[in-house]
């Protein structure tokens, strides 16, 4: 900020942020609720999954009333800039490019991302590799892991969920080596692929491992190894406008809080069987 007129103006600047820093009392969030376990959304038109235990948790330890709505995951980003709503909760990965544009609390639940097929398709039978592979950290590994999958993928239809880190890894790596299909919800893409419709699918794990423990999923295999930071940021964090730093300053707190007395770790078990939450 530019000094133009002194010391007085300085304090008038003072007085006026003082007066603006907004103190919060009722926080709009939003969630796709298509995504289970992560968000979904039940018959009587409730949302649950492990996005709305957690949203309830720091909801309530900020003391704070907080109304959750559903907006299509494409949308989001431009939906809270324009002030629809206060916060995403919906496993949102805090990238670069979208640090850009909005702002990402601390993490609050963390794990890879996996090709899945079916048990009976031909890509079925190359097998689950027991290792994950960091983007940023070993660019090598992840390069000949990629190398030796491009020759089993060439021509096959993998599908992705639009305007994900998904989508952009596929982009980035396979482009030009598959045709890559991509789905407005999570929910179309794996009903094409139970169906037949696309040969795989490249997700997130939690949310994979969830769709295996429903009846719809249960031929769901995964294959290759597992992939995980760099372009996909630093795991799920609540995403909130820039011009918002108190409310997010709240949010870090409370998650914090929920990480360290063992509550994200316990909602993790709950809904995807296996501990996916922050350590501090």
């Amino acid at each position: 900020m530019r000094m133009l007129f002194g010391a007085g103006l300085a304090l008038l600047g003072f007085c006026v942020a003082t007066v603006d820093a907004k103190e919060w009392t009722n926080v709009r969030i939003a969630t796709e609720g298509a995504y289970a376990p992560w968000n979904f959304t039940k018959p009587n038109g409730d949302f649950d999954g492990y996005d709305i235990d957690v949203t309830k948790t720091v909801c309530s330890r900020m003391k704070v009333t907080c109304t959750i709505v559903a907006q299509d995951w494409d949308g989001m980003i431009p939906a809270l800039n324009a002030g629809k709503f206060d916060a995403i909760v919906a496993s949102m990965a805090p990238t670069e490019e979208r640090r850009k544009v909005i702002a990402f609390t601390v993490s609050y639940a963390l794990g890879p991302r996996s090709f899945v097929t079916t048990r009976s398709a031909p890509l079925g039978a190359i097998g689950e590799q027991d290792v994950t592979l960091d983007l940023e950290k070993a660019p090598g590994d992840v390069q000949r892991a990629v190398d030796a999958l491009k020759p089993q993928l060439k021509g096959k239809t993998i599908g992705v969920q639009s305007a994900t880190t998904h989508a952009a890894f596929m982009d980035r790596y396979f482009k030009g080596e598959v045709e890559v299909r991509e789905y407005k919800s999570a929910e179309q893409l794996l009903l094409d692929l139970t169906a037949g419709r696309i040969d795989a699918a490249f997700d997130d794990m939690a949310f994979l491992t969830g769709q295996r423990d429903t009846p719809g999923g249960r031929d769901l295999v995964f294959f290759g190894p597992h992939f995980d930071g760099g372009l996909f940021g630093n795991g799920a964090a609540v995403a909130l406008r820039q011009s918002d730093p108190e409310l997010r300053e709240k949010f870090d707190i409370a998650l914090k809080s929920a990480i360290a007395d063992g509550t994200l770790s316990a909602l993790s078990m709950k809904w995807f069987k296996m501990d996916i939450a922050p350590k501090q």
